[in-house]
Order: structure tokens, then C-alpha cells, then sequence
């Protein structure tokens, strides 16, 4: 969806129309999913052909419209621009355990209607904004010459694929064990989004540096400090240590993610922005079928790989998070040495 999105781009206005389009056919494969699901196992081949439609036409929600934020948007604006469009990712994973409680006892039929709709809308206004920034003037940015992707490019991308695998290994794995050595499972709704608390909070002011030093040095710092943070969880004695961990750790990733689509559009700045922007998501997406064949082979439940799940997320955060500080301050003296 990112590279159809840098081909679609160049012309006025078509852009917002593939995202409107793919986004009703998404809508309506998701609203069907319960209604078909209640006809019975009869239905069981229509249920997996929606969702695989409803799984492919959802990717259009994700590099597309941040390509049009590389495509229209002024490059200081970029880092505060993409906090706010990570924003209902990380309110998302907040509300998600309140909503659940609230909704256990609705029909489960309501919240895909209700949703469908609301995204259906929201996703046609964002059409008709793309149609109006075509036809107002353009940003003035510098040209710069087309050329393929380079060492850096690669590296960064390589880097984001160990990030999203420790940020998976920790939350979707770690994280409710850690609470559970102090709290009933009843509680964990009202625990598990300190995590997400400190995701929304962080972006923000981490954006402000980004906007200054780069996408880069951003996510190298923020996966070090995240790095401290999981294991400051790990080793938690008390409930409020735990919970300043997770609050920390949560704002850790929030940095490395908004950073990272950021660095992903200043990089694909000659025209490939949907592409890089792509790669982050499809890393994040391999690192979610990585912990899912993890908890799918059992790995939890073998006693040999207990302390590799535990002390994975760490080891990913740091060993990433230094390499692309090194990058940084690689190009951060390259540059130094051509202005001399």
C-alpha cells in the first residue's frame, strides 16, 4: 500500500480516493465479520475470505495517510505531526481493556457496526482534506534528485524489526506475569494501560528533539532508556516500581515509534515516502507473527525458554538502540567533515 501510495501521489487528489475506496470495502468486510460468523460453521470459508479482505484493505490506513503528510506537510512539522497521528494508536491500546469490560455484556455485533461507520466517516473527511490541500499552494521544499535507498535506509529498517520484537516480547508476553506477582487478574484492565499512559505522553516533547537532532538519535536514546525500563519491570519488587517501569517503558516506545515514522519520511523524502513508511509497518507486522508463533509454539510454557522471553525485550531494545546511535553519530560527523 506505501509504494501504490508514492505512485498514486504525483497526480491531484487520487490519493484520498484510494484510501476512501479500499477503506469502505474494509469497513464492509469488518461489519459483516459477526453477522456472517452467526450463520453457523456452514459459513466458515465467507468468514475467512472477509477477513483476509478486511486484513488487506486495512493496510490503506497506514502508510498512505502518512505519505500525505511527507507529500504536503513542511519538514519541522513532520516529528509533531506524526505524535498526532500516533496518538489513537496509543489511546487505543489505553481504552481497549475498559471498552471490553463495558461492552462484555452488549451484543458483540454493536461495536463493529458502531466502529465500521465511524471510520467510514472519518476516513471520507480525510479524502476531502487531501482534495483541498491539492489544490492549495505546496509547501515549498528543496528539490531533491531521486535515488534508491541506501546502507542507512536498510539499517533502519533492520533496527525497527528488533524494536517491535521487543516491544512485543515485553507487553503482549511479559507484562501481565509482571503484574500478576502483585495483583488479582481482575485488575489488570485498570493496570495494563499505564503502558500506553506513557506511550501518548512521550511522543510530544520527544518530538520537539526530533524536530531538532533527527529521527535517529531519537530512537537510539529511547530504546537504551526502554532498554533500563524493561528491566527495572523484570526486577520490580513492589507494585508502584512496576508501574513507573511500565509508565517508562511505554514512553520509551512512543518515542522509538513516532521517531521512527519520522526518520521513515525524511528518508523517502525523494518520492518513496509511502515505501519506507511501509517498511516500518510490515516490521511491526512481522514482529506481531514472531511473538504469535512464540506463543503459538508453546515457548512460554518451556521451562528452557523462560529466561530468553524474559530478558529478550532488553537485549533487543539496547542492541538496537546503540547501532542507531552509531549511525547517527556516523552522519552526524560526515556532516560535520563536508562543512569543513
Amino acid at each position: 500500500m506505501g509504494i501504490a501510495a508514492d505512485r498514486i501521489a504525483p497526480f491531484v487528489g487520487k490519493l484520498g480516493v484510494l484510501v476512501g475506496v479500499l477503506t469502505a470495502i474494509s469497513c464492509s468486510a469488518f461489519v459483516a465479520l459477526p453477522f456472517v460468523a452467526g450463520t453457523g460453521p456452514g459459513a466458515q470459508v465467507w468468514f475467512m475470505a472477509l477477513i483476509l479482505i478486511w486484513v488487506v484493505t486495512s493496510s490503506v490506513l497506514r502508510a498512505p495517510p502518512l505519505t500525505l503528510l511527507g507529500k504536503y506537510a513542511a519538514r519541522p512539522a513532520i516529528p509533531f505531526l506524526s505524535s498526532l497521528a500516533l496518538l489513537g494508536y496509543g489511546l487505543a491500546g489505553a481504552v481497549s481493556p475498559y471498552l471490553g469490560m463495558v461492552l462484555r455484556n452488549h451484543d458483540p455485533r454493536l461495536p463493529f457496526v458502531i466502529s465500521g461507520v465511524v471510520l467510514l466517516i472519518t476516513t471520507l473527511a480525510l479524502s476531502k482534506v487531501e482534495r483541498n490541500l491539492a489544490q492549495a499552494p505546496r509547501v515549498a521544499k528543496q528539490p531533491v534528485p531521486a535515488k534508491s535507498l541506501g546502507r542507512v535506509p536498510l539499517f533502519f529498517i533492520a533496527s525497527m524489526v528488533i524494536l517491535s520484537l521487543g516491544y512485543q516480547l515485553h507487553f503482549s508476553i511479559n507484562s501481565t506475569p509482571f503484574f500478576l506477582r502483585f495483583v488479582k487478574p481482575d485488575q489488570l484492565q485498570w493496570l495494563m494501560p499505564v503502558f500506553w499512559i506513557g506511550f501518548n505522553i512521550a511522543m510530544f516533547p520527544a518530538s520537539v528533539v526530533v524536530k531538532h537532532r533527527g529521527g535517529l538519535i531519537v530512537m537510539g536514546a529511547a530504546g537504551l532508556l526502554g532498554a533500563l525500563a524493561v528491566l527495572a519491570a523484570e526486577m520490580a519488587g513492589n507494585l508502584n516500581i512496576l508501574i513507573v517501569a511500565q509508565f517508562m517503558a511505554g514512553a520509551a516506545w512512543g518515542c522509538m515509534l513516532m521517531a521512527a515514522v519520522s526518520a521513515a519520511l525524511a528518508i523517502g523524502e525523494t518520492g518513496a515516502e509511502g515505501k519506507v513508511v511501509g517498511l516500518v509497518f510490515s516490521a511491526l507486522a512481522l514482529a506481531t507473527f514472531a511473538r504469535m508463533a512464540a506463543v503459538a509454539g508453546g515457548l512460554r510454557k518451556l521451562p528452557e525458554y523462560a529466561p530468553l522471553l524474559h530478558w529478550a525485550p532488553a537485549a533487543c531494545w539496547s542492541v538496537a538502540g546503540a547501532g542507531l546511535l552509531v549511525i547517527a553519530a556516523s552522519r552526524v560527523q560526515r556532516s560535520l567533515v563536508r562543512q569543513v
